[in-house]
C-alpha cells in the first residue's frame, strides 16, 4: 500500500465508467492527485462486469454509455446485492432525472459540467458516511473459502496455494457460483482483454485451479465444464 504525498494511503479503489476519453482522463488524474487508486472502463458492458466483481470501494458511473446505460448497470448491481456506493455523472440535470438515478440505486448524482474538487469531495463524503463500504470480504461456497482482503484461499482447514491469476479466476467463479460463466466473460473479467478462440489459456488455468482446490484429488471437484458453454463452480455434494 503506497503512501500518497498528501498523506492519504492509496488503498481506496475507484471504478470510473466513462466513455469519453478526455473526461475520463481528467477524472483519473484528479482521483490520482487526491490519493485514490482508480481504474477506468469505457463501455457499459465492461463497467457492469467490473462493478459486479465487488472489488471496488466506490464507483463513478456515467449516465449515458454505449451498450448498457448507467441506470441499467445500477439496477443490475442492486438486484444482485452489490451495494458498492455509486456516484452518477450526467448531463441530464432535471429534477426528475436526478430522482430516477436515486431510485435506481445511486448514492449521489453530479451533473456535468462539474468541478473536480466537488467530485472528490463528494466521494470523500460517501466514504465517510460508510454507505456499506467495507473491504471486499470472505466468499464461501461449500467448504471452500476465499478472502480477497488477506488474499487467502482455504478448503476445509487446508490452505490452497494460488498464483495471482488463479486467485482472480477463483474469485470470479465464487462470486458467480452456480452460474455458467463463458470463456468470453472470463477473458474480459480476469484477463481484461477480448476472448481469443486460438488460445487455450483459460483451459490450462482452469485445469490447474481445479486440481488445486481438489487438494490433488483429496476432495471432490467443484469446477465443472459445461460443454459448449463454459464453466460452473458448485459446492461439492
Amino acid at each position: 500500500m503506497t503512501e500518497h504525498p498528501s498523506g492519504r494511503q492509496q488503498s481506496t479503489r475507484v471504478l470510473v465508467v466513462e466513455d469519453d476519453d478526455i473526461t475520463a482522463g481528467e477524472i483519473l488524474a484528479a482521483l490520482h492527485d487526491h490519493g485514490f487508486s482508480a481504474q477506468r472502463t469505457a463501455t457499459g458492458h465492461e463497467g457492469l462486469l467490473h462493478a459486479l466483481s465487488g472489488t471496488f470501494h466506490i464507483i463513478v458511473l456515467d449516465r449515458m454509455l454505449p451498450g448498457i446505460d448507467g441506470l441499467s448497470i445500477l439496477t443490475t448491481m442492486r438486484n444482485v446485492g452489490v451495494d458498492t456506493p455509486v456516484l452518477v455523472l450526467s448531463a441530464l440535470n432535471a429534477v426528475n432525472e436526478r430522482v430516477r438515478g436515486l431510485h435506481a440505486g445511486c448514492d449521489d448524482y453530479l451533473t456535468k459540467p462539474f468541478s473536480f474538487l466537488e467530485l472528490t469531495a463528494r466521494l470523500d463524503a460517501l466514504l465517510r458516511r460508510g454507505v456499506d463500504t467495507p473491504e471486499p470480504g470472505a466468499l464461501r461456497v461449500g467448504d471452500l473459502e476465499l478472502d480477497s482482503v488477506r488474499h487467502t484461499a482455504t478448503r476445509g482447514c487446508v490452505t490452497v496455494e494460488l498464483k495471482p491469476r488463479e486467485f482472480k479466476l477463483l474469485e470470479y467463479l465464487m462470486r458467480h457460483a452456480d452460474q455458467v460463466v463463458t470463456r468470453t466473460l472470463l477473458f474480459e473479467a480476469v484477463w481484461n482483454y477480448p476472448a481469443d478462440a486460438q488460445t487455450n489459456v483459460i483451459d490450462v488455468h482452469m485445469s490447474q485451479l481445479r486440481r488445486k482446490i481438489m487438494l490433488d484429488g483429496q476432495r471432490p471437484s467443484m469446477i465443472h465444464t459445461v460443454r459448449g458453454s463454459g464453466y460452473v463452480l458448485r459446492a461439492s455434494d
